[in-house]
């Protein structure tokens, strides 16, 4: 029986590599519906302010699933983040983001990291409320709710356990911030209380982000607030080797969004060059959520095998230590030929061990008093 999902090809370089993507989903057996969608630059340009037309909404609350290709915003006042809109309007709280070093294949300072950014998705600065205050001063208003809170959280504790990790670690600025960023790390010990199995710390998020750029290899599960979250998910990314290679989910109750973390990059676009890699690590995420744990471990070991192959895309090949400089559609040939294999020296992965995907979703409790935070 087939899984219904949405496409978004998006801008720039996204027709290529989400062809690229699909090729290999396509390969792999994986039985898919597949419901195309537009958005983005051109949805703007014809009038939607937020990028994506009202008939698109229906195909994506049919199906619940979206996978997205990177999309350009045009320049200019009045149009709105289209990743923003999606995640308030589906309910997308939290923003997930495992961030991978594949040394001494791909080039990067840390070879031993391998940790997981879970960020807030809906609330913070995020919510885009600011005005100007008086001709010399604005505003940002920074909202903190005990619900998003504890979505978040206890989603960040129920994501370790399905995933065979053993530590989470709360970012604030609560030395600060004492009443928003405070709730935030309050709620964090209330909920790690009740996981006694796994371990959990928390870091005022400057001294966090400085350890997290230094010492990777020391954390497991990162959850934070939207807008730190947002700044060191990058930051992770990038000392992996390159941002092209991390892909990421957006996770609801009953809708999820899955893309490479990368932008359109319009500059490349056509060329036939674009790392496919980011849109095949979201779209692994897309299907251990969608339960196909066996074609998720063929494909994600395929693509390690690829990577170990020396088989390298422009952004991450590398002189002397590459074997081959693939185009998109090269890579994509690559993995498919790679099916059915495993990496000798990268550690493959093994979905079936594990629950991924099975995550238990809660509502936040009731309070039973006013609270004062």
């Amino acid at each position: 029986m087939s899984t219904s999902i949405t496409i978004a090809r998006g801008d720039g370089i996204g027709p290529e590599i989400m062809d690229a993507t699909l090729n290999i989903l396509d390969a792999s057996k994986v039985s898919l519906d597949i419901h195309d969608i537009q958005i983005g630059k051109d949805v703007y340009e014809a009038g939607h302010k937020t990028g994506i037309p009202d008939e698109a909404w229906d195909t994506l609350k049919k199906t619940g699933v979206l996978l997205k290709a990177p999309i350009t915003t045009p320049q200019g006042g009045g149009y709105k983040s289209l990743n923003v809109t999606i995640r308030k309007t589906l309910g997308l709280f939290a923003n997930v983001r495992p961030c991978i070093s594949y040394g001494p294949f791909i080039e990067t300072k840390y070879p031993n990291m391998d940790l997981v950014i879970i960020r807030e998705n809906e609330e913070d600065l995020y919510g885009g409320i600011e005005y100007q205050q008086t001709q010399e001063m604005t505003t940002a208003i920074k909202m903190i709710s005990r619900p998003g809170c504890e979505h978040i959280i206890r989603y960040a504790f129920e994501y370790a356990k399905a995933y065979g990790h053993d530590r989470v670690t709360c970012m604030t600025k609560d030395n600060i911030m004492k009443i928003s960023d405070g709730l935030f790390h309050r709620v964090f010990d209330e909920i790690a209380a009740e996981y006694p199995d796994i371990k959990n710390d928390h870091y005022i998020i400057d001294i966090g982000s400085a350890r997290l750029a230094t010492v990777p290899h020391q954390f497991d599960v990162v959850v934070t607030l939207n807008l730190y979250g947002d700044v060191i998910s990058d930051i992770a990314a990038e000392i992996t080797g390159s941002v092209g290679l991390c892909g990421s989910s957006n996770v609801g109750k009953n809708m999820a969004m899955f893309e490479a973390i990368h932008g359109s990059a319009p500059d490349i676009a056509g060329q036939g060059i674009a790392n496919p890699s980011g849109l095949i690590h979201g779209a692994l995420m897309m299907l251990t959520h969608i339960g196909e744990f066996e074609a998720a471990q063929n494909i994600h070991n395929a693509w390690l095998k690829t990577i170990e192959d020396g088989v390298h895309t422009v952004d991450i090949y590398r002189p002397g230590e590459s074997i081959y400089r693939a185009t998109t559609k090269d890579f994509s040939r690559a993995v498919i030929d790679n099916l059915g294999y495993e990496p000798k020296r990268l550690k493959a992965v093994n979905y079936k061990s594990k629950g991924a995907g099975q995550i238990t979703f809660q509502d936040p409790k009731p309070v039973k008093s006013k609270d004062k935070t």
